[in-house]
């Protein structure tokens, strides 16, 4: 749990991965499903996050985690989704316009070599990190279904 997570009423989750796996779809059904509070302003910089953060009750959806305060966090998903449905669905994307040595420099660095599921395990407490497939529905449907009870077991007793 997060340094100052006994403060707050509510867990923050992360989630996170590479683009393509499914975050804002995730996180939008589980804001649905637990009434908290979806942040996904990528213009947002930490310091104007720092009171709703304390406050508690986010599901912050961002394709990074490194640079967030380890307190911040009770949960840290990342999602991870085969390499052919990623590029598949990266390569209908017009904001990957970029060819596809792109494409497949990125799914080679993220999934492959699972930069993002290491840089969330050296960023925060292993024991708070968890890795979900994300290749579907019924993946995303599984995820929010697991990430809801766990959030409804919040706080640990421990």
């Amino acid at each position: 749990m997060a340094a100052d997570g006994n403060k707050r009423k509510r867990p923050n989750i992360l989630v996170t991965g590479t683009p393509g796996t499914g975050k804002t779809t995730t996180s939008t059904a589980l804001a649905e499903a637990t009434n908290l509070r979806h942040v996904i302003n990528e213009d947002l910089v930490c310091d104007e996050l720092e009171d709703a953060m304390e406050e508690g009750g986010n599901i912050v959806d961002y394709h990074g985690c490194d640079f967030f305060p380890e307190r911040w966090f009770d949960l840290v998903v990342v999602l991870q989704t085969d390499n052919t449905v990623l590029y598949d669905r990266l390569s209908k994307r017009p904001t990957f316009g970029h060819g596809n040595s792109y494409l497949e420099l990125l799914i080679q660095e993220c999934e492959i070599f699972q930069v993002l599921l290491e840089e969330a395990k050296e960023s925060y407490p292993e024991d708070i990190v968890i890795a979900l497939k994300s290749d579907d529905i019924d993946d995303i449907t599984r995820n929010v279904s697991t990430i809801t009870d766990w959030i409804r077991s919040w706080p640990p007793t421990s």
